[in-house]
């Protein structure tokens, strides 16, 4: 399981390689006041192997052998699924940085979820989080927000005001039970007011086909705060456009030997230093695709082609 001891000290881990000696998977970044590699793991998509443990495990197991040691994940992944797996998976020695979000439950309805914003639906889902990962505190957990980007909109006793969150966030970190805060889904207006609590990442979506929240990106660099983009390849929902469809990445991938998918996550990488990806997968070939990504160069003429792309993003509202 998930160790949730502070980190070594950097002078006990080369930032070159994680604890386990592998090459770190896209580089050395911060997130949290410790190093990590640049790509980490996302475990949305491992309740897809429901039927398959042993395989999900495996997934799991070898990214931390391809030199990935940050995973995010989530209670509402699975109602738990993910969790369990990490639990198991996940050794104290490996150093792995879990973070996991709250802010949301699982659901029956059309899109498997829903909002859980009151404090006390925050308060629960932290236990719920501890509990599913065997730790006595969370490293990180990230209050997901629903103000912005694709996904559900808070209304009636769900749309809570953020010092009320923030109050029972900080709380919890004083308390022992998480060791930091970060926020997801939100706006920059909402990270500003933030900034007090000690905000060490940001998720939203965002990808080279939709950067409308550039402003947000350059503040988190500013501040030292770990800019962690989901959907960094566009999104899957219909309307909305797609990194791997784009021209200009399609020429990138086939002039530098690599997936269009490829060229969209180092084009990340070498956006921002303060950018760490989690692309999820439940599939071990891909895992290694996406770790690959992390190795490709991008020449200034060809980031110059990617940069020039326009940004189409769209809010779209799930209900």
């Amino acid at each position: 399981m998930p160790s949730a001891n502070p980190s070594p000290s950097e002078s006990a881990i080369d930032s070159r390689t994680t604890a386990s000696g592998a090459p770190r998977a896209g580089g050395a970044g911060r997130f949290a006041g410790r190093t990590v590699s640049r790509v980490g793991f996302g475990a949305m998509q491992l309740p897809r192997l429901a039927d398959d443990r042993k395989a999900a495990l495996g997934v799991l197991r070898r990214a931390v052998e391809l030199g990935v040691d940050h995973i995010d994940t989530a209670q509402f992944y699975g109602n738990g699924f993910s969790n369990d797996l990490i639990r198991e998976a996940i050794r104290p020695e490996d150093d792995v940085l879990v973070v996991s979000k709250v802010g949301a439950t699982p659901d029956d309805g059309p899109v498997h979820l829903r909002l859980a914003q009151r404090p006390e639906e925050l308060r629960a889902s932290v236990e719920d989080n501890l509990a599913s990962l065997g730790v006595e505190q969370v490293p990180v957990v990230n209050l997901r927000r629903a103000d912005h980007g694709p996904g559900l909109r808070a209304e009636g006793d769900q749309d809570v005001d953020l010092d009320d969150q923030l109050a029972v966030m900080t709380a919890l970190r004083d308390e022992g039970k998480i060791g930091a805060i970060g926020l997801s889904s939100t706006t920059i207006d909402v990270l500003r007011r933030s900034l007090p609590a000690g905000i060490v990442c940001v998720q939203n979506a965002y990808s080279i086909v939709s950067r409308e929240d550039e402003d947000m990106v350059e503040l988190c660099r500013a501040e030292g705060i770990a800019w962690v983009p989901y959907f960094p390849l566009g999104s899957a929902f219909p309307g909305l456009p797609k990194a791997t469809e784009e021209p200009a990445v399609l020429a990138a991938a086939e002039r530098l030997d690599a997936s269009p998918a490829q060229i969209a996550l180092a084009w990340l990488l070498h956006h921002t230093p303060n950018t760490l990806l989690i692309p999820g997968t439940a599939d071990a070939d891909h895992l290694a695709a996406n770790v690959a990504a992390g190795a490709i160069r991008l020449d200034e003429a060809t980031l110059a082609t990617l940069d020039a792309i326009p940004s189409r993003t769209g809010d779209i509202e799930i209900r």
